[in-house]
């Protein structure tokens, strides 16, 4: 079979044009503009052209575009294309206003928008306005005033706050406010008695101080989940206190011992120097008697006076012995 230059021409063309349309197909979304108008949403081709120009996937905007369409939502394909090339989610935006609208909660694209981007979860926050959250607290524990440790576990029913959504403090915070409250409400408790028979008086307490204030969280309600006695601090702290006074009492009389025992060895030490004074005063008496003799200052019979009355000084000292021997056998008789 012999082609002609006409039927080559022809198949060429027909190539040419199958290639055209397929880049054509792939690089405009004629299916998506076309499921636009059937949903009733005007959007021209040349607008998909121009977000495939500004490196926008057309289907991140026009389906979340047709399910706004569709739930009576007044959003711009602008909107949405702005939202997406600032970084946020577009899809989950939509879904949020969706139900924020069947739900009659008052909630602009803006506000939606401005949530979105500052990292919280949009969607999950209207949810949350519909259906409040129960956050449930760890122990806490507090000690009263007679100084018995009391325990209490609290559940928070909060809801969120969408205008405080941006900005506002998250559950962490809530816990902690709470967990104060609990603290604070059970220290100023006379006794841990009452804390057991009014355990609402902790959530009535807490809850009057207004904690959700700065927070993206209103506050519903506090309810004490569980109360649980601790130990007895004030036992403790005063057994702690007494064994510390008697550790401070055995220093200070290890020190007025040793102190003793300093002044002791000092008195001994000052006897035993009088001693040696003394010993050196007598070894000089003999030589100053000599010394007196030899330069005629003392004769012989003065000398002689001197060891009689030496002599007698000392019969009277054995006398004295004696007589206090005899005394001390009588009493032991």
């Amino acid at each position: 079979m012999v082609l002609t230059t006409s039927t080559i021409f022809v198949l060429v063309a027909v190539v040419i044009g199958l290639i055209l349309l397929s880049v054509l197909f792939t690089f405009v979304p004629v299916m998506l503009w076309i499921s636009a108008l059937a949903a009733g949403v005007r959007v021209s081709i040349f607008t998909l052209i121009g977000m495939r120009l500004r490196r926008v996937i057309p289907s991140r905007v026009i389906n979340p575009l047709i399910k706004a369409h569709k739930a009576g939502l007044g959003v711009t394909t602008n909107q949405l294309e702005s939202h997406y090339l600032a970084g946020g989610n577009v899809d989950r935006v939509v879904n949020a206003l969706i139900a924020a609208h069947r739900a009659n909660i008052e909630l602009t694209f803006e506000r939606a928008a401005a949530i979105d981007l500052a990292g919280r979860d949009v969607l999950e926050a209207v949810q949350m306005s519909v259906n409040p959250k129960v956050i449930e607290t760890p122990f806490i524990a507090g000690v009263a005033m007679d100084g018995i440790e009391v325990k209490a576990k609290a559940r928070i029913t909060v809801r969120a706050n969408i205008d405080r959504l941006v900005g506002g403090a998250g559950e962490d915070t809530i816990v902690a406010r709470v967990g104060e409250g609990i603290v604070s409400t059970i220290g100023s408790s006379v006794n841990h008695k009452k804390v057991l028979e009014n355990p609402d008086m902790i959530s009535q307490t807490v809850l009057s101080k207004g904690l959700d204030a700065g927070t993206a969280f209103e506050i519903l309600s506090i309810d004490i989940a569980d109360v649980d006695i601790g130990k007895n601090i004030g036992a403790e702290l005063q057994t702690e206190q007494a064994e510390a006074d008697k550790k401070i009492a055995q220093a200070k009389a290890e020190e007025r011992r040793a102190m003793a025992v300093a002044q002791e060895q000092e008195m001994k030490a000052r006897v035993e120097e009088m001693r040696a004074k003394v010993v050196e005063a007598e070894a000089t008496v003999p030589l100053a008697m000599a010394e007196a003799l030899r330069e005629g200052n003392m004769g012989v019979m003065d000398y002689m006076n001197i060891q009689n009355i030496s002599a007698d000084t000392d019969m009277r000292d054995s006398f004295g012995k004696l007589s206090g021997g005899k005394k001390d056998g009588k009493k032991d008789e």
